[in-house]
C-alpha cells in the first residue's frame, strides 16, 4: 500500500512541531527525510507509525511494520538471536510461542545483516552499532513491507553504515519493500533513497527526487552551512557523487 502523511501537524509543549506535512511514498520506492536537530524528524515518523497523534491531518500505513528506533536501552539478558525474533511477534500472537519457521526467519535476517556470529551474545552486552544492527534484523524478520528506520547510522562506525547503506540499497533496486528513514547526512540519502523530504526551518518542506531535493542551495539553506556536489573516483574507471559542507571560511586554515 501507499504510505503517507496528509496535511499532518503535530502540537506538542504549546507550540507547533509541524504542520501541513505531506508527503506520499509508493510502494517499494524509498524517501529519505532530512532536517536540523529538533524539526521533527522523529516526531514525523512516530506520526506515521502512529506512535504520535495528529492534532491534524491523516496517516496512511500498514499494521505491520518492520522498526528500527535510534536506540533501545534493555538491561534483560536476552540473546540477540531472541530478540531478532521478538520481530515475528505480531505473526506469534500474544500468548503463542516462536515456531521453527520463526527462528528460521530471524537467522536469515542475521545472516543477511552479517551479525549471525552475534546470535547468541546478551543483547544487553553488545556494542551500540551491534544492537543497531541487531534491532535492523529484527525489523527485516517482521516480514513487513514497510521499514522505517530512524537515524540507522548514528551509532555505526564506516564499515557497518557501509553495510547498512548497501543493504537499505539492495532493498530500494528489488522494490521489495517501501522504505522512510530518517538521516543527518544526505550522502546516506543521496545513495539509499529514491525521494527526500527536507524540513526547513522557517518554510514549508521541501520533497522531490533525490536529485533535485539534494541540491546545494537547499542543502546549504537546511543546515545553514555551505554545502557542495563533488565527484569522486570510484575505483573502477568511474566516479561517485558525494556532498561536503564546507565548514571553514575563505582563506581560513586548520591550526
Amino acid at each position: 500500500m501507499t504510505v503517507a502523511l496528509h496535511g499532518a501537524g503535530v502540537h506538542l509543549g504549546g507550540r507547533w512541531i509541524f504542520r501541513n506535512l505531506n508527503f506520499t511514498v509508493a510502494p517499494g520506492r524509498s524517501l529519505a527525510i532530512l532536517g536540523p536537530n529538533g524539526r521533527g524528524k522523529t516526531t514525523a515518523l512516530h506520526a506515521l507509525l502512529g506512535f504520535q497523534s495528529l492534532a491534524e491531518g491523516r496517516r496512511d500505513a500498514p499494521e505491520r511494520v518492520g522498526y528500527v528506533p535510534q536506540l533501545l536501552a534493555s538491561h534483560a539478558p536476552y540473546a540477540l538471536r531472541d530478540v531478532v525474533v521478538m520481530g515475528r511477534c505480531a505473526r506469534i500472537g500474544l500468548f503463542g510461542q516462536p515456531k521453527s519457521e520463526d527462528y528460521r526467519a530471524a537467522d536469515a535476517a542475521m545472516e543477511r545483516i552479517g551479525i549471525a556470529d552475534l546470535a547468541t551474545k546478551p543483547f544487553d552486552r553488545l556494542s551500540g552499532g551491534e544492537r543497531q544492527m541487531g534491532l535492523l534484523a529484527r525489523a527485516l524478520a517482521t516480514g513487513a513491507k514497510l521499514l522505517v528506520l530512524d537515524e540507522p547510522g548514528s551509532a555505526l562506525d564506516l564499515k557497518n553504515q557501509g553495510r547498512l547503506l548497501r543493504l537499505l540499497h539492495e532493498l530500494r533496486r528489488s522494490r521489495t519493500m517501501t522504505i522512510v528513514f530518517t538521516t543527518h547526512d544526505p550522502n546516506h540519502a543521496l545513495f539509499a533513497a529514491d525521494e527526500a523530504l527536507l524540513l526547513l526551518a522557517d518554510a514549508p518542506a521541501v520533497l522531490g527526487s533525490v536529485e533535485t531535493a539534494l541540491s546545494e542551495s537547499q542543502l546549504s539553506r537546511l543546515y545553514d552551512v555551505p554545502m557542495h556536489h563533488l565527484r569522486l573516483p570510484d575505483g573502477v574507471g568511474g566516479a561517485v557523487p558525494v556532498i561536503v559542507p564546507h565548514h571553514h571560511g575563505p582563506g581560513e586554515q586548520r591550526s
